[in-house]
């Protein structure tokens, strides 16, 4: 049977919640370009599912972040990576993408060379940032490197590796749209109330790190700051621990889940605290003001302060310092991340620099946007076609 005979045959693996939503738009905008003609298979969350695809296991196992951190699940990350590996084998896929977590990615795909898939990686590894090395790694894996941020690809294409800036997927997700008025209403909050939104992150272990601190924090804060609550924007696999976490949290808390309910929760809110990652990003196309705090393994620290090259850890700050501006945004990392500096954070984004802060995250959004325009999934997606269209027409012109 030739491709021509059957539909496209597409493995799909994503590593972590932002990969999961970025490979559930992806689907989303390859169904509506070849409908029936494509097959999907692979790894991925709820938002992937959603929009068709079966996971072999749950996303949330290979969600691990650190270099120390990672060691006492080694074993059952490897035997994954094994069970997915020798799932795309059997599926035998005409075009894998891996999204995000080059931990996860390189491993997998390299149990897969003698397979004649387009290997395509989806989010580029922070190799301007540290370990400028991993370029030839990625070089010698795939075909073709799909990016979000507007300064990456010369890091690439430097070394031969195809790359192109898609745009980032965030400017698509409706939050600038979301209804916070309405989640407000639904859980009883005035719309004058103070409303606090806290997002620890996406991984255990980052809940573990981050919320006791938060926790002082907000504690501090709220004593000064009258008739405030908080509001927990959070990923299904960690609803329950954060239920724990909140019932007896210093202010009256509320957690919601679902990605409509979470980003409406980010736009009801007035101020945010959030643990560097993609919710960052979120928190930006809410346009609400917040402060960015990070805590890992001193060991860890310790290793990558000797590696990392820039100053910052939140993507709108790194967008404003490429482009020679001020960063936006206070970020508090490490021994900064702690009760009293978070508490002086607070308290300056409920009054006029929350304001302020907004007002220049929107110009640093702006460079997100794909050059000749449209929704970054939909960009991604013709551009996976047009690759695997002219691997087609190379295939039928070669000699036989």
């Amino acid at each position: 049977m030739t491709r021509e005979d059957r539909p496209l045959r597409v493995f799909m693996a994503a590593g972590e919640a932002s990969g999961d939503v970025l490979g559930g738009r992806l689907i989303q905008a390859l169904k509506e370009r070849a409908g029936a003609d494509v097959e999907f298979h692979g790894v991925g969350g709820p938002q992937m599912a959603k929009a068709g695809l079966s996971s072999l296991f749950p996303i949330s196992e290979l969600a691990v972040m650190g270099l120390i951190e990672i060691l006492p699940h080694a074993r059952r990350l490897l035997h994954r990576i094994d069970e997915a590996a020798a799932a795309a084998r059997r599926f035998q896929p005409d075009l894998i993408v891996t999204i995000d977590a080059p931990g996860f990615a390189h491993r997998f795909i390299d149990k897969l060379k003698d397979l004649p898939a387009l290997r395509v990686h989806y989010v580029a590894p922070t190799v301007w940032a540290w370990k400028p090395k991993r370029v030839h790694k990625f070089k010698a894996r795939y075909d073709h490197l799909m990016v979000l941020l507007p300064f990456e690809p010369p890091y690439f294409t430097l070394v031969g590796l195809p790359t192109t800036f898609v745009g980032h997927s965030v400017l698509e997700a409706g939050i600038d749209q979301a209804d916070g008025a309405a989640l407000r209403a639904e859980l009883g909050l005035a719309p004058d109330r103070p409303l606090l939104a806290v997002l620890p992150g996406s991984r255990k272990g980052e809940l573990d790190r981050h919320l006791p601190v938060f926790r002082e924090a907000i504690r501090r804060f709220a004593k000064e700051a009258g008739d405030i609550a908080c509001i927990f924007p959070t990923v299904e696999h960690l609803e329950q621990q954060i239920e724990t976490e909140i019932a007896d949290w210093p202010t009256d808390a509320f957690c919601v889940t679902g990605q409509a309910r979470r980003y409406a929760a980010m736009r009801a809110a007035n101020a945010a605290l959030v643990a560097s990652g993609t919710a960052t990003l979120e928190m930006a196309a809410a346009g609400t003001p917040m402060a960015v705090a990070y805590r890992v393994n001193p060991l860890t620290a310790a290793i990558a302060k000797r590696m990392i090259s820039v100053r910052y850890a939140s993507i709108v700050n790194l967008l404003a310092d490429f482009s020679g501006r001020p960063a936006p945004i206070p970020e508090y990392l490490q021994r900064a991340c702690a009760p009293e500096p978070l508490a002086q954070a607070l308290r300056n984004l409920f009054g006029k620099a929350g304001e302020a802060q907004s007002r220049a995250v929107s110009q640093e959004l702006a460079a997100l946007q794909p050059p000749a325009g449209g929704r970054p999934s939909d960009v991604a997606a013709d551009l996976l076609l047009r690759l695997m269209s002219e691997r087609a027409d190379m295939k039928r012109a070669a000699p036989v």
